[in-house]
């Protein structure tokens, strides 16, 4: 399923500032995933592209988005409440660009952590379900559940694509944490996958077969909670 070239946009996300978004859409997409970047790489990064690029494949759309700090050059992310603002209008967005499209939310690490925290202040409008790339659930070498506290208050599905060897998320606190969220948590594992998904020559597969993986669990999960 070919998509149309990726369409730029900005994003209003208060008055005088803006941030720029990437909006792809495959012919009768099925769904939309706001998809936010990490804290260290922004939407236009390689593994971005191919992630957009992979779903619509597999009748997804995607809207990329910044956050202000990427959008400037800095390398110091935003402050919550600034990233929990460029959330919500990317959603808002989103729905303006694909009214027909049931909407998923989330992101890599980072923008997958601000939307979570987002939709649990407050819920985001029209967004189905949270779909993390890597859940960021703790500063690599210091092991700790303390990042995923406000899970409990999301009452959407959720998805957690992981690595078994992400050092910003060991499994045991990581399954710790599904299995106290119950039935709406979907946890895939990728196996001998790191925190970007890229796995050793001697686990037998490479990065592509990984990210194939994960996107077809992905494409799975959202049949599953728009159906």
């Amino acid at each position: 399923m070919k998509a149309k070239a990726a369409e730029r946009l900005r994003i209003e996300i208060g008055p005088g500032e803006a941030v720029s978004g990437l909006v792809v859409q495959p012919p009768q997409a099925r769904a939309c995933y706001v998809f936010a970047h990490g804290a260290g790489a922004g939407m236009t990064h390689s593994s971005m592209e191919v992630i957009a690029t992979s779903l619509a494949e597999r009748g997804i759309a995607s809207l990329r988005y910044q956050f202000p700090y990427m959008e400037k050059g800095s390398k110091r992310p935003d402050p919550p409440a600034v990233a929990h603002a460029t959330v919500r209008a990317a959603v808002k967005e989103a729905a303006r660009c694909c009214p027909a499209l049931p909407l998923v939310a989330g992101g890599k690490s980072f923008g997958g952590r601000m939307t979570s925290q987002a939709q649990a202040s407050a819920a985001l409008p029209g967004v189905r379900g949270l779909a993390f790339l890597g859940f960021p659930l703790h500063p690599a070498g210091k092991p700790s559940s303390d990042r995923a506290k406000h899970l409990g208050e999301v009452k959407i599905p959720m998805l957690f694509l992981q690595g078994t060897r992400d050092a910003l998320a060991e499994l045991k606190l990581l399954e710790a944490v599904v299995e106290g969220l119950g039935s709406r948590v979907t946890l895939h594992l990728l196996n001998a996958a790191d925190h970007s998904f890229h796995v050793l020559k001697s686990s037998g597969r490479n990065d592509r077969e990984v990210m194939d993986e994960a996107l077809d669990a992905f494409a799975a999960w959202v049949d599953g909670i728009i159906a």
